[in-house]
């Protein structure tokens, strides 16, 4: 007969009749994703609502991510210092007196320091513990059911921000979703008590090193990629400084990637020591914990990708409201729900790694289908079923990867976990936003320069000033903006009209090289999904560092 202590009687009595935890939780990480799908599809309005330009709510987006990413390790280790539980609430509290300084901010500055700072940083304390609390609230089967509904509600927020944020947006106004989120935490909080909390607390230092180094680490990073549009990749553009005569941009990243270096020497040097490090690296040893975090990291790249491009293609280009623009990523949300449903039950029967594997190419193909529909006329219903595909790919990926990160480590390393799931998800989502953005805009700027330089119709004079002009800097606005702004520039009528229509197919093309580059993303994620659980597998185990599943 087996001895059961009292703890573990408490905490198995606590996960049969905490079967309604998946409930809160999975509010909570609905909110937590929510804001960024708003965002994309209220770009034109922001723009126009603060006198700024999509640059500076590109940057608002990506600061969010970015600050997620930053913190998340080192909330998840003050769950672990302080209660998991109790950091779930505490930070969700913050994630709301941000969320109203959102709704009322009356500057752009003052949106970036609500939501980009003070949301993000909620969300790193609220995000860790959630993970946890779902692996000690469930167990067995049970258990990967509840990460399968968690990655579906967040995919789910990604794509149903867009239409709940375009209809408030046209109708009403953006802000009403971020007072909005002020409620759905009062909700959470007063449901709280459905949670389990398994979690025995530690007594420990907090290492603010390892902290510091690992979030500058990451910002700096993220900041190069971000800049890279404005600075230039290698040649300079409106870089700051230049360094033996070439752009700020590799500097930057190149700083980032030393101070990671010395993050995780920092680290072993700490548990070396014999005190408790941010990060164990020892559990990056872990086959499946890896596979899976490149995985998330992927996805959200991926995924962030697409939801900056299609929704700048649809308002820019198409003219399409908030509201039209959430119609047509509907297809993606309805095919993520119904995907991330039943990716639980298809990951059971064939393993984690395929179903990965087949979600990624399903998300390639996906961008394929949406780039042979990027025309001056949207062609509706093979863009549907491209958004249709993007749904059912990261829906997929979504019921999988939550329960293969928090199933590869001990219980004890589940904050850890939990920290390590939402920096790669975070990570992904800041550098898609990023990088996509920074690579759709340089393919606008080569694109409309060389239809100026190739344009017969087009006068020496205008042709220089125009080419001056996209050196010095290009946005993605409006084809009435554009001329708007050219004929107040001095440039004749007639030059005009060539000068928007080139501008016009330029934008057309940074928008299909921005779904390319997703597409691609998600092909080279496919090798590190060798090591993921196969069928009848299970992620390796702290005592299973090396172990490999096979192919």
């Amino acid at each position: 007969m087996t001895a059961t202590t009292p703890g573990a009687a408490k905490a198995g009595g606590a996960r049969s009749a905490g079967s309604r935890a998946v409930i809160p939780l999975a509010v909570a990480q609905f909110i937590m994703v929510l804001d960024s799908s708003v965002m994309s599809v209220s770009i034109s309005q922001l723009v126009e609502e603060f006198d700024t330009t999509v640059s500076m709510i590109q940057l608002a987006i990506t600061l969010y991510a970015l600050v997620m990413a930053a913190l998340m390790l080192t909330g998840g280790k003050i769950g672990d210092l302080f209660g998991r539980l109790k950091i779930f609430r505490i930070g969700l509290v913050i994630y709301a007196i941000g969320s109203l300084m959102t709704a009322f901010a009356p500057t752009v500055e003052v949106l970036i320091v609500g939501w980009s700072f003070i949301e993000g940083a909620g969300a790193a304390l609220v995000l860790p513990a959630l993970a946890a609390l779902v692996a000690g609230s469930y167990e067995g089967p049970a258990r990967a059911r509840a990460y399968g509904i968690i990655g579906g509600v967040a995919g789910a927020g990604i794509a149903i921000g867009p239409l709940l944020g375009g209809w408030l947006t046209t109708e009403y106004s953006w802000r009403w979703v971020f007072a909005g989120e002020v409620v759905f935490v009062i909700f959470v909080l007063a449901v709280g008590k459905w949670i389990t909390d398994d979690h025995v607390r530690e007594k420990f230092r907090l290492d603010g090193i390892g902290a510091l180094l690992s979030a500058l680490g990451l910002s700096l990073v993220v900041v190069g990629v971000l800049q890279s549009g404005t600075w230039g990749w290698l040649q300079p553009i409106q870089s700051p400084i230049t360094p033996l005569g070439f752009a700020l941009t590799p500097f930057v990243i190149g700083a980032g990637g030393l101070v990671l270096w010395g993050f995780f020497a920092w680290e072993r040097h700490v548990a070396a020591a014999g005190r408790m490090p941010l990060l164990d690296v020892r559990n990056l040893r872990i086959p499946a914990l890896r596979a899976g975090l490149w995985s998330l990291l992927a996805q959200n790249l991926v995924l962030l990708g697409i939801f900056f491009a299609v929704p700048l293609y649809l308002q820019v280009t198409q003219g399409m409201d908030a509201f039209q623009t959430g119609l047509r990523l509907l297809p993606t949300s309805i095919a993520m729900l119904i995907a991330a449903a039943l990716g639980a039950r298809v990951g059971a029967a064939f393993g984690s790694r395929a179903v990965v594997r087949v979600g990624l190419l399903t998300i390639s193909i996906a961008c394929l289908v949406i780039i042979a529909t990027i025309e001056p006329q949207l062609a509706t219903v093979p863009f549907a079923v491209g958004m249709t595909l993007v749904g059912l790919g990261t829906g997929l990926l979504a019921s999988q990867l939550g329960n293969v990160v928090q199933s590869s480590v001990p219980p004890e390393a589940r904050s850890e976990a939990g920290g390590l799931q939402y920096t790669a998800q975070n990570l992904g989502s800041s550098l898609g936003t990023a990088l996509i953005g920074s690579l759709m805009v340089g393919a606008l700027a080569s694109s409309a320069l060389g239809l100026i330089a190739a344009d017969p119709d087009l006068e020496s004079a205008v042709r220089d000033q125009a080419t001056v002009q996209v050196s010095q800097g290009i946005e993605y606005v409006a084809p009435a903006a554009a001329e708007q702004a050219l004929l107040e520039a001095g440039i004749p009528a007639d030059q005009v009209d060539d000068l928007v229509d080139n501008y016009s197919q330029a934008q057309l093309w940074g928008v299909k090289v921005g779904m390319l580059v997703c597409g691609a993303a998600a092909l080279l994620a496919l090798p590190a999904t060798r090591r993921l659980p196969g069928k009848g597998g299970k992620a390796g185990t702290r005592g299973e560092r090396d172990a490999v599943p096979a192919d």
